[in-house]
């Protein structure tokens, strides 16, 4: 026994500290400071005065005391013709509204324009989280689910940058995202993410997140089809710590917009607190304000949903529910929505899996506004909701709930193959430009690591250089499809050149715009036209088809086959010899073991992976431990455990037996008790032990003594042994029950384990 305890606290509190929530850090909520999700202590009163077309006052304010963002918005997003109609509408009504399938998405958006942000945030706050989740997958602009990956590593080496860009592409993102550990290495990420993005599919949109004015020149260099990082506030007081105005982030929207560069800003509750900025103000109210902002500028979209203030706001009570509201707003002010998702908010892998949900079940324009398709550690954006180590869970999401989450399963084999022909692209351009010279060493590395701590490739100087190199020669993306066109990457050339083309036509600039199979698909050729079951974006049985294809899916042929590989080794370990039909025993101390039909046929091992030879093994040598005989019979007519038992024990001249699964389940019964009614029973195969068995044998023998002996007990860890083996138990009992014949009569077997007894 263990005495080194605390008598004055309940042992469940120290388990409960060593779990990965006790890292999380929780906010009180605190209106005056600015820690409300809903309700801050300085929010307005929604309303709105119009007088000879203008507005005259806001939200409580008069125009002449409009700060900067009150005077944009009331100029650039509030429509006057539409906002009295839209303002005479209680808040409550417009809620209900929102969540009213026969209220068309056209009509909510069209009066969104003539709301002011305090009215926004009143009506979005009536909603609790499944309405909210319902309203968003009504209001989301574009039918069709997308995804955006994070491709950046710790080094900034640009051949490990290439080679998880066309991973990322070959997982089905629409978007890839990269930044730097460090800001001179810009140039030299975006050429890497540039050419990698074009290997394997066209069509890809890739931004480089750096300073504003150098993404800028990088855009118009041809390098990147999108960009996002023109930040929003919601206070005047952090727009002008950022030396910024909502005009001056209209105008690098259109500077953007101008050169064929796909434009969404960026946004999210919680980014003015966390600027000592907040005035007061609720997380809600605050990003109503942004989000009316960015419909006045014109922007395709937002980043939105928290984004890097997504762990404080989490920390407040509502927080989560808040992030949901926000990218609902979004939504319904008719913007594209990167729902967030990006900064992972928690280190508690639950909270992770249960903020997405709503976004991945609801769908959105973009699930996450960066996944990290790479490892955390190599995620210079810090840690996203998902990374390269969880990506399977999400691929395992998408198929619990058939939901499209916007990736696909990809190969092993052809996961090498792409890797190695983006390094090998990468490379010819940066010999061909010269840039660098990759050595086979270091592409041969940077193939098959995981990430960054595996490689042996270009240093952090290597990379400033290559950086510089690029800049100052003031290379272009057309420089080099050039040099993938003549160096025998036709493809990737073709991919590359496809994307300026549609940089020329603009056809991209449109609102929530992405490219599938070659073609622009956006909320004008692919509008969410959700009205109810039956409509909106349905799952096609080829894309329900790739959901279901992720790793480790077992069938019937796939157990069978794995089963055939133990079967050698067990024909030379036991030899069955059917006797014929089995009958009632007269020796009072014997233990009958009824096997099930499969065992020692068409299955070999346990669950736990002990030979099936090895278990009957134990069995007799516990049992004769004790004084009795093992006599073995193979039941035919049932494959379950209990009428094995009870069947093998109505055999026995003692009237115990013991029936056991191909699987390994076991009971010991006696012949006068109820099916399910036994005297023990090991329901864990997977952790039962050759030595739990061998007790078994021996408990078997002293029942069939007369004597009550202590129950055998397999430990268990709280393992979820359901989820690793009920698959695998279902198919095993399948193939079982299948070999079942209506009143078989039971065999005598006889056994002759090979290596002890020949």
């Amino acid at each position: 026994m263990n005495n080194n305890y605390d008598a004055n606290r309940w042992k469940r509190f120290d388990e409960w500290d060593a779990r990965p929530l006790r890292l999380d850090q929780f906010a009180a909520e605190d209106p005056e400071n600015g820690f409300s999700a809903f309700s801050g202590a300085a929010d307005p009163t929604s309303g709105l005065d119009i007088r000879d077309g203008k507005v005259a006052a806001m939200d409580g304010v008069p125009r002449h005391q409009f700060d900067m963002i009150d005077a944009f918005i009331a100029t650039h997003h509030l429509d006057t013709a539409i906002a009295e109609e839209a303002m005479a509408i209680p808040a409550s009504d417009l809620a209900r509204m929102l969540v009213d399938m026969n209220v068309p998405r056209e009509d909510l958006v069209r009066l969104a324009r003539g709301l002011t942000p305090a009215r926004l945030a009143e009506v979005v706050a009536q909603l609790n989280a499944m309405e909210i989740a319902f309203a968003y997958s009504k209001m989301r602009a574009r039918k069709t689910p997308g995804n955006q990956a994070h491709v950046t590593n710790a080094k900034d080496d640009p051949l490990q940058l290439a080679a998880d860009a066309a991973i990322a592409v070959a997982l089905g993102f629409d978007e890839i995202e990269t930044t730097m550990r460090v800001a001179r290495n810009s140039w030299s990420n975006a050429l890497a993410c540039c050419v990698g993005s074009a290997v394997g599919r066209a069509g890809t949109l890739f931004q480089c997140s750096s300073e504003e004015a150098e993404e800028l020149e990088i855009g118009m260099a041809g390098f990147t089809s999108y960009a996002e990082t023109v930040s929003v506030y919601g206070t005047e007081s952090a727009f002008v710590d950022g030396d910024d105005t909502p005009w001056s982030k209209a105008w690098l929207t259109a500077a953007y917009a101008s050169r064929g560069i796909k434009m969404r800003c960026t946004s999210g509750a919680a980014a003015e607190l966390l600027m000592g900025y907040h005035e007061a103000k609720s997380l809600l109210y605050l990003e109503a304000r942004c989000l009316c902002l960015q419909r006045g500028m014109g922007a395709q979209g937002t980043q939105n949903g928290g984004i890097d203030g997504a762990p404080l706001a989490s920390s407040i009570p509502g927080g989560v529910r808040e992030i949901m509201a926000e990218n609902l707003l979004t939504v319904w002010l008719g913007l594209e929505c990167a729902s967030g998702n990006d900064a992972r908010h928690s280190e508690s892998e639950m909270r992770v899996a249960a903020k997405v949900l709503p976004f991945l079940i609801g769908g959105s324009d973009l699930i996450c506004s960066g996944f990290g398709s790479i490892l955390k550690y190599d995620n210079s954006f810090n840690p996203s909701s998902f990374n390269g180590e969880e990506l399977e869970e999400f691929l395992v999401l998408q198929r619990d709930f058939e939901a499209d989450g916007g990736l696909t399963s990809v190969e092993d084999a052809s996961a090498l193959d792409l890797r190695r022909r983006a390094i090998d692209a990468l490379s010819h351009v940066l010999t061909d430009l010269d840039l660098a010279q990759p050595t086979e060493i270091m592409k041969r590395s940077v193939a098959v690591a995981s990430g960054s701590n595996d490689t042996e490739s270009f240093s952090p100087r290597d990379v400033a250089v290559i950086s510089d190199r690029i800049s100052s020669k003031g290379i272009t993306v057309i420089d080099v499809i050039r040099s993938l066109q003549n160096g025998g990457f036709a493809t990737e050339a073709q991919n590359l050149l496809f994307l300026v083309k549609l940089r020329v036509s603009g056809d991209y600039l449109q609102t929530s715009a992405i490219i599938r199979d070659g073609r622009v698909i956006s909320a004008i050729n692919d509008p969410n036209d959700y009205t109810g079951p039956g409509t909106g974006y349905r799952l096609t049985e080829a894309r329900r088809t790739e959901l279901a294809a992720i790793r480790n899916v077992l069938d019937r042929d796939e157990v069978l086959r794995r089963e055939a590989a133990g079967e050698t080794g067990e024909t030379r370990a036991i030899e069955y010899r059917t006797m014929g039909p089995a009958a009632r025993g007269k020796d009072p101390s014997e233990v009958v073991v009824g096997i099930s039909p499969g065992f020692g046929t068409s299955i070999f091992r346990t669950l736990a992976g002990h030979p099936l030879s090895a278990v009957l093994r134990a069995l007799r040598e516990g049992i004769e431990s004790g004084g009795s005989r093992m006599r073995l019979a193979r039941i035919r007519h049932t494959a379950d455990t209990s009428f094995l038992g009870l069947s093998a024990a109505r055999l026995s001249g003692s009237g115990i037996g013991i029936g056991i699964q191909s699987k390994g389940t076991a009971v010991i019964h006696r012949s006068d008790r109820l099916p399910h009614n036994n005297l023990e029973l090991f329901s864990n195969a997977p952790v039962t032990c050759l030595e739990h068995y061998r007790a078994l044998g021996a408990n078997a023998a002293q029942y069939a003594h007369g004597d009550m002996p202590a129950p055998v007990v397999v430990p268990t860890h709280g393992e979820a042994l359901g989820a690793r083996f009920h698959a695998r138990v279902a198919l095993t009992y399948a193939i079982e029950t299948k070999m079942t014949q209506n009143n078989a009569s039971p065999e005598e077997l006889e056994v002759t384990f090979l290596d002890t007894e020949r």
